[in-house]
């Protein structure tokens, strides 16, 4: 940006040299003698003078374009690290919009802003003093001039701020609406509500468009009542100028060079119209993006990065237990859970059970660290999770949330989601487990297959069988399973058991689970209602003992077979 700005001031520095030089060519003419020097001068302050300011330009974009992508990968950062109830409370679109929109907005206004600021407002002052040296009077006359141009532009400048405010705030909704109408799109189709939602997108266009509008308006006006300004004291300065030369006050070389300077003065005056214009729009783009900067964010050693699969003989079964948590996920909300208690050992199969709405999964979302307790204690491994590392304590789980989310991109991307270093044969290892190797082995590119916007080329039973397949390649200590077999099919929910099964003798897997198939083989069931741990046993032991359960498992609330 300094670069810049330096080589557009000497690239100004010698369009101020260009009036004088066209002066003495006039003087050298009018007395006869050669001008020769005085040509070659001029032609060489010209050439050299836009030679530099067009460097300059170059400069000030190109570090535009860095300032764009510095502000884009520092708030990519900070998105990627803001604690999961901050993103629920605010509009993906949003987000989105202040990364990409008003980004765009510091590309435009930057160079200009900065331009204006600094060579602009020298170059304006440089101008004025060589115009005083040549006439006070005619000075004077220009002076008001540049009085009246910055009394517009201290009243227009800061609606055009607001304006632009406004006019982002817009795109940012149009931005949330898209979003939620392309994430929900085969919803809308089979609802019939495209007209709906596009009624939504019209109404943000429209506000945006209005918006739009005022501040440009806004902007019109400076910048007409700056050029008719201009054109005035042009007018002005020329009747002046001409008594006083009729007069013998000042001469005709310096009535010529006078009005030089003013043809050079009133593009600065634009440019300075125009820059505090531009930096009104990029302090409102700013000003969205540091609202971003203020949401909180995970702890500052979250450096959730993937990490490398661990060794077999590394894997030691996590302990997990719950002491007297109590939890809602907004003040002023319900709580979630009342008091909930209880402790599993390292190893072994744990299921979760109950009607809906009791806090099952929420159990899984406080281990994960995605929200802390309210109250009470979080443990894994005798350990309260508010002192894990992030980065460590969730290396050590594999989670696989309810709706079992695939990414936009290719099978092995997903699968190597937050690991590093996966061989082929541990991919596919992982693949066999969960039975997805005959998909990709017949899928045209196999691992490097595309599977489409959030899996949308995969069935939902393999959307599922790929999001375990990824958390068993991490090689957890603690495997979370979020009702991870409720899209597959009998055959496929059978063999998968078995992997589970298999897989916990050697870790700690805690599933929440609505299939009695797959609680009647757990080691232990924890039997919730109303955010409180109702009952813990085996299935035997709560249908002997238990009246929720058994009546949940007689009436196949739990979808059994």
């Amino acid at each position: 940006m300094a670069a810049g700005v330096l080589l557009g001031l000497l690239g100004s520095v010698m369009g101020l040299a260009q009036p004088m030089a066209a002066k003495q060519v006039m003087d050298d003419m009018g007395r006869g003698g050669p001008a020769y020097g005085p040509v070659v001068a001029l032609s060489v302050l010209v050439a050299a003078g836009g030679i530099l300011v067009g460097l300059g330009h170059y400069v000030l974009d190109r570090s535009a374009e860095s300032v764009v992508c510095a502000a884009r990968r520092r708030l990519t950062d900070r998105l990627l690290a803001l604690r999961v109830p901050v993103v629920e409370r605010t509009e993906p679109g949003d987000l989105i919009s202040r990364v990409t929109s008003d980004t765009a907005l510091l590309r435009q206004s930057a160079p200009q802003a900065v331009s204006a600021a600094v060579t602009g407002t020298l170059i304006t002052l440089a101008t004025v003093v060589m115009m005083g040296l040549l006439d006070v009077v005619l000075l004077g006359v220009t002076l008001g001039v540049i009085a009246f141009v910055g009394i517009v532009v201290a009243v227009v400048a800061p609606r055009i701020g607001r304006a632009t405010r406004h006019t982002q705030e817009a795109v940012g909704r149009m931005g949330a609406a898209l979003e939620r109408a392309l994430g929900a799109f085969r919803t809308i189709k089979a609802s019939g509500a495209e007209r709906q939602e596009a009624g939504a997108l019209y109404r943000a266009a429209e506000d945006a468009r209005r918006a739009g509008v005022r501040a440009a308006a806004w902007e019109a006006v400076s910048a007409t009542l700056s050029a008719i300004v201009v054109q005035v004291s042009f007018l002005v300065v020329l009747g002046v100028g001409g008594a006083r030369v009729t007069s013998g006050a000042i001469d005709l070389s310096t009535l010529v060079a006078f009005l030089l300077y003013l043809f050079a003065l009133a593009p600065r005056i634009g440019q300075l119209v125009e820059g505090v214009g531009q930096f009104q729009i990029g302090s409102a783009a700013a000003l969205r993006i540091l609202e971003v900067e203020r949401l909180e964010v995970e702890d500052a050693h979250c450096g959730t990065e993937g990490g490398a699969i661990r060794p077999e003989a590394d894997l030691l079964p996590a302990r997990v237990a719950f002491r007297d948590v109590r939890f809602a996920y907004r003040p002023g909300l319900p709580q979630v859970h009342h008091r909930v208690s209880f402790t599993v050992p390292g190893g072994g199969l744990t299921a979760f059970v109950g009607p809906s709405g009791t806090g099952k999964t929420t159990v899984f979302s406080l281990i994960e660290r995605f929200y802390d307790p309210d109250a009470g204690h979080v443990l894994l491994d005798g350990k309260d999770v508010r002192q894990w590392p992030l980065a460590e304590l969730r290396a050590a789980i594999g989670y696989v949330e309810q709706d079992t989310p695939v990414l936009a991109g290719t099978l092995r991307e997903n699968l190597t989601l937050g690991v590093v270093g996966a061989t082929e044969e541990e991919l596919r290892h992982a693949l066999r487990l969960v039975r997805l190797d005959a998909l990709a082995d017949r899928l045209p590119r196999g691992l490097d297959s595309d599977v489409g916007h959030r899996g949308s080329r995969l069935s939902g039973g393999e959307r599922q069988r790929v999001a375990i397949a990824r958390a068993l390649l991490r090689r957890p200590r603690l495997l979370l399973l979020d009702e991870a077999t409720s899209q597959l099919d009998a055959a496929n929910e059978a063999a998968l058991r078995d992997t589970i099964s298999d897989i916990a003798g050697r870790i700690t897997v805690l599933v929440v689970a609505h299939r009695l198939s797959t609680v009647t083989t757990a080691d232990r069931i924890v039997v919730m209602e109303a955010g409180r741990v109702r009952a813990v046993g085996t299935h035997a032991e709560l249908l002997a003992a238990d009246t929720l359960y058994h009546e949940l498992a007689t009436t196949q609330l739990l979808n059994g077979r």
